[in-house]
């Protein structure tokens, strides 16, 4: 199954999460080289939330005045954002950048605004730990106005939710290796994963419409849940995808969700939990489970590949001394 985005948009991808990561230059000194990722991973994926709403952010604020003392208000503010959450503070990084003075105060502001499927996104990055971290090494305002430039522009009608699926990969790769670990443990190469899903729909007849599920016990970012819907939408396209994810690890999971979020699927399908120890899915059954699971004793590096299609299982089982 040929995939010309991946050779299309690779590029391109890579040089915005290189523009990204330049805002370390900024951190060199109060951060550590191995902590940058704590405040770039974050800024990024609400910078991605900002630059969505943006256009409907005057028609939100209409709406939470006219019905904010309303007993239940999501539904009217979600319909007027467009997306499954929204932002009623009235400060956008314009807003903050034209008052310097008061960042701190207004950025969080601008934070308390979000929903709350947003606000625990933030939550599982700590990032108000990291705010207090930016505010007392004078680089908060700095950062902002990094991301607020032309250059540091993530709306979807720039970049589409594959490509930011791209971007977060590329990022957590490079936060991976400062920290001189193993990359792979936290994210996996994007021709990998399309060889994966083009093994597991070989056979699939999608020549009717309706609905597929697929689920991801270790989902990382969720690219896989996000590879599988692009491939079931190449072949069908009118075919209703739902994705699962479970995720432990705490940043990780915080981009799934919100990845989830923007591409407009149900935020509440990605949980956070240890799949070995904490299942959030037992009783469920999925037509479809792709996996890469790794395991790791004091000897041996055990990565397992796993595919699950219905009746049919493919499991390929590598050992790295």
């Amino acid at each position: 199954m040929a995939n010309e985005r991946f050779t299309v948009v690779g590029t391109n991808i890579a040089e915005k999460a290189s523009m990204i990561w330049n805002v370390a230059d900024m951190l060199r000194g109060p951060f550590k080289p191995h902590e940058y990722g704590l405040v770039i991973l974050p800024m990024t994926v609400v910078k991605r939330f900002h630059d969505c709403l943006l256009p409907t952010h005057d028609a939100v604020l209409k709406e939470y005045e006219s019905k904010k003392n309303f007993a239940v208000i999501d539904g009217f503010l979600t319909k007027a954002s467009g997306y499954q959450f929204y932002n009623t503070s009235k400060y956008t990084f314009d807003l903050l950048c034209a008052d310097p003075d008061n960042i701190e105060a207004n950025f969080r502001d601008y934070l308390a605004g979000f929903s709350a499927n947003i606000q625990d996104v933030l939550a599982k990055f700590d990032f108000d730990a990291i705010i207090r971290r930016m505010v007392d090494s004078n680089t908060l305002y700095l950062v902002i106005k990094e991301f607020n430039s032309q250059k540091g522009y993530l709306g979807p009608d720039k970049i589409s939710a594959v490509d930011c699926g791209y971007m977060f990969e590329d990022l957590v790769k490079r936060f991976s290796e400062s920290f001189g670990e193993e990359a792979g443990a936290h994210f996996t190469s994007r021709d990998i994963i399309y060889l994966m899903t083009d093994i597991l729909l070989s056979e699939a007849d999608f020549s009717r419409n309706g609905t597929v599920t697929v689920y991801d016990m270790a989902m990382g970012t969720s690219q896989m849940l996000s590879c599988m819907e692009e491939r079931i939408h190449d072949l069908n396209s009118e075919m209703n995808v739902t994705c699962f994810g479970q995720e432990f690890n705490p940043s990780t999971f915080a981009i799934a969700k919100a990845d989830m979020m923007i591409r407009g699927g149900d935020p509440n399908n990605m949980r956070y939990g240890d799949t070995l120890s904490e299942d959030q899915f037992s009783g469920y059954q999925f037509q479809y489970i792709i996996s890469i699971i790794w395991m790791i004793n004091r000897y041996v590096l055990y990565v397992f590949i796993v595919a699950l299609a219905i009746d049919r299982l493919i499991v390929k089982h590598h050992e790295y001394i």
